[in-house]
């Protein structure tokens, strides 16, 4: 506990000289069988191969039919865009050379849990522990973004704003209609799933201020509730190791582009959120039952849902939600240099998210393994480079 303790000091240290909108990507990646298109536990290998172009950059998400990369921490979206698309060409080109394909939805349409094995790391073996059938059940893919912000009371104040914002991020994420073989209904099963069986997850309620944080968390430890700190799965924490804030309610993105068009959103409403603060305002803290009600309406129904104004005692669609929204954050958009991806964010909105195009498909053919085949296609980053051009051109 002694130790814990030093640990959540240098969490403070590393907040209070953390820099300003740093951003960093983790996506994670279904390894899949060419033929069958199936989940295929070959993690062991991915990552062997891949260490060779990726470094340290490929890492394993606790099954083995799952592979992660990360971006470094970069200063700006233009290094964070470069990187991550490297290293998304970088995985791809590793998978080809094994045999095997990648697929980049929130959940695999037709997996059975049960033929997925836990990998052996110490980290994923205590989860295994501590959660057994919890964790044998969680065959699902996100995306994570991480934002520097200097300051531990500024963090924890921002952590509370945000999040009202977090229903919206997921609302335009979503990407995972099926699972066990059947159109669920949901546009992120993925969420549905991860969050009804691991624990501490989901909406937090707000903290408040930094002791109550440090507080919270030492309780943890010293009754033996965690082990690590990273065991508290919140949609949104503070990480005590990298000094960021850390956006994790996203379904993985098919396309690069939209995982970049939904970073920049989460980074540029950080932003506005940091400069509220500073600008001596108090920054609006909802109320978790709120949030969770938006929340159920993105999981259910994702850029089709309507999100309730509390005050207003209103629905309003969730498209004019977002619109709303990033005139609001176009200000600080401009000054981070985020204005391609956030034309990306219209684009979205007009042509489908993932899980919309999915849907739309199904709704033509009912054949669940027709469209998996099409949304793996979509993965391919020459794709995503046409599409890129295309874009550019438009601008």
């Amino acid at each position: 506990m002694a130790g814990y303790n030093h640990s959540l000091e240098e969490a403070a240290v590393r907040f209070d000289s953390s820099k300003d909108f740093t951003i960093g990507i983790e996506e994670e990646f279904q390894i899949l069988d060419p033929e069958s298109l199936a989940l295929t536990n070959r993690f062991e290998e991915m990552k062997a191969a891949g260490e060779k172009r990726l470094g340290s950059s490929i890492r394993g998400e606790l099954i083995a039919s799952e592979v992660e990369i990360c971006t470094d921490k970069c200063a700006s979206i233009a290094e964070a865009a470069k990187d991550l698309r490297d290293k998304r060409r970088g995985l791809f080109r590793t998978a080809a050379e094994l045999g095997v394909t990648l697929g980049a939805t929130g959940t695999h349409p037709f997996a059975d849990w049960k033929d997925q094995r836990i990998i052996n790391t110490p980290h994923y073996q205590r989860v295994e522990e501590l959660l057994r059938y919890c964790a044998w059940h969680n065959t699902t893919f996100g995306m994570h973004v991480h934002i520097g912000i200097r300051g531990r009371e500024r963090i924890i104040a921002i952590f509370d704003a945000i999040r009202s914002y977090l229903p919206i991020f997921l609302a335009l994420s979503a990407n995972s209609p099926f699972a066990e073989g059947v159109y669920t209904y949901l546009h992120s099963t993925r969420s549905q799933l991860f969050t009804k069986f691991f624990p501490r997850c989901g909406i937090p309620g707000p903290i408040g201020s930094w002791d109550e944080y440090t507080d919270y968390m030492s309780t943890l430890f010293s009754t033996g509730s965690v082990t690590e700190p990273t065991q508290v799965w919140w949609s949104v924490r503070p990480h005590p190791y990298f000094g960021t804030l850390e956006i994790r309610i996203c379904d993985c993105q098919s396309n690069v582009e939209d995982t970049l068009a939904v970073s920049a959103l989460i980074l540029a409403v950080t932003a506005m959120l940091a400069g509220e603060y500073d600008d001596g305002r108090e920054l609006p803290v909802a109320n978790t039952m709120q949030v969770e009600e938006n929340f159920w309406n993105a999981i259910r129904f994702g850029l089709d849902a309507e999100m309730i104004d509390f005050g207003l005692r209103q629905r309003i669609p969730v498209k004019e939600a977002i619109v709303r929204l990033t005139d609001r954050v176009s200000t600080h958009a401009k000054r981070l240099g985020l204005g391609e991806h956030m034309e990306r964010i219209r684009q979205i909105i007009t042509v489908g998210n993932g899980a919309q195009r999915q849907i739309r498909m199904y709704q033509e053919t009912g054949d669940i393994l027709e469209v998996f085949t099409q949304a793996v296609s979509w993965c391919q980053p020459e794709r995503h480079q046409e599409e890129r051009s295309r874009l550019s051109e438009q601008l």
